[in-house]
């Protein structure tokens, strides 16, 4: 099976949910000149990392950008993996990715487990405790933000229950881009899945983002990378090639776990 993903590589107005609404909306029009099957945002793609405010600018339960990404997946007929936003509950704070199927069903809501606490997220987010893993069209996948990636026990506690895909979605700084396509390209090899990871653009008053959206391949081959600035990066992926190299190099049925402690 194929699918055609589009990465909205966004350069996120800081604090400023109601811009951010707008011009994902025109992202997304744009990208369904690619005619995508699945639509991926970033990283708390409304607010961008406002961390001391997010208290007021939150979405309650998430409820607004729902009804934004069921709306245009009803419209568009487009899955969406959509991103992540501040999503306040009774207890706090969570970074909350969001998965909407086309006919603009909530699929599944994965909230961040690992803080980043070089970025002071602990100050300010409440952890989540949920693995990301959903389906879409039939096929396993897992949901993973940002720092998740430098977790692979976390990540292989995903594709160990059959995901054969990880989405990703970031606000990864620009110091650190080597790290973020060295950890995406390992993650993609050592799982043999797909890795399609959107992360943000431009700068907010403290950090300067890398941009470099991916879509990697099992065998941990680019298939296509963004650059630094907005933009759409699309490509396919065949679904097919993952059993093809499970196969092939059968790890999972290798793997000795109960010397894992």
């Amino acid at each position: 099976m194929k699918l055609k993903i589009s990465c909205l590589q966004m350069d996120i107005a800081f604090g400023d949910p109601n811009k951010n609404y707008q011009l994902a909306e025109r992202l997304i029009e744009k990208s369904l000149d690619n005619r995508p099957n699945v639509i991926v945002l970033p990283e708390l793609w409304t607010t961008g990392y406002d961390l001391t405010r997010l208290n007021e600018i939150a979405d309650d339960y998430a409820l607004q950008t729902i009804e934004f990404l069921q709306k245009a997946a009803k419209k568009y007929q487009v899955h969406f993996v959509g991103g992540s936003v501040a999503n306040r509950e009774k207890n706090g704070v969570k970074n909350t990715l969001l998965i909407i199927n086309k006919e603009g069903k909530l699929v599944h809501k994965y909230s961040k487990l690992h803080l980043f606490k070089l970025m002071d997220e602990h100050l300010y987010l409440e952890a989540g405790s949920q693995k990301g893993l959903f389906e879409i069209e039939n096929n396993k996948f897992a949901g993973s933000i940002c720092y998740d990636i430098r977790f692979p026990e976390w990540i292989r506690a995903h594709s160990a229950e059959g995901a054969e895909a990880l989405f990703v979605v970031a606000e990864w700084p620009a110091p650190r881009l080597s790290h973020w396509r060295a950890l995406l390209i390992a993650r993609a090899i050592e799982n043999q899945c797909y890795v399609i990871a959107c992360n943000r653009s431009g700068q907010d008053p403290n950090n300067h983002f890398a941009g470099h959206s991916m879509i990697i391949d099992p065998w941990g081959e680019v298939i296509a990378e963004a650059g630094n600035n907005q933009e759409i990066l699309t490509a396919e992926i065949e679904m097919d090639l993952v059993k093809e190299i499970r196969s092939q190099i059968p790890i999972f049925t290798d793997r000795k776990p109960e010397y894992y402690k």
